[in-house]
């Protein structure tokens, strides 16, 4: 029997941390400087992109990342447009080995308000 997409991403979602786009902001001007990765499609990444971003697809996202980032312990946030995308890589970088990857809840849009606030 076949798993549908919704219970995936429901299993993803109860595997990862999150953090609101408020919480992700203050992240972003801590030390260490988290990094800030899109894993929609790059057609969908021009709408509502987020300053300071690395679009990384989700289908190339372990290989892309794995070339470019060499330390386990490196914060990394992620986003999508829903948060789908963004739970099942969480869960993807932390079977890499990555320790400390955080989900941005809530939608694209909403997500680039509040982080462009601050850019």
């Amino acid at each position: 029997m076949l798993k549908p997409l919704s219970e995936l991403v429901a299993d993803a979602r109860r595997q990862c941390r999150t953090v609101d786009p408020e919480e992700a902001r203050a992240l972003l001007a801590a030390d260490p400087v988290p990094l800030l990765i899109d894993v929609r499609e790059p057609e969908e990444a021009v709408q509502h992109a987020v300053e300071g971003a690395i679009n990384i697809p989700r289908g190339v996202l372990e290989m892309k990342l794995m070339a470019m980032c060499h330390n386990p312990m490196q914060p990394i946030l992620i986003y999508c447009a829903t948060g789908g995308r963004a739970a099942l890589s969480a869960v993807a970088l932390q079977a890499v080995g990555y320790r400390d990857v955080r989900v941005i809840l809530g939608d694209c849009e909403s997500i680039a308000c509040t982080l462009n606030q601050g850019a």
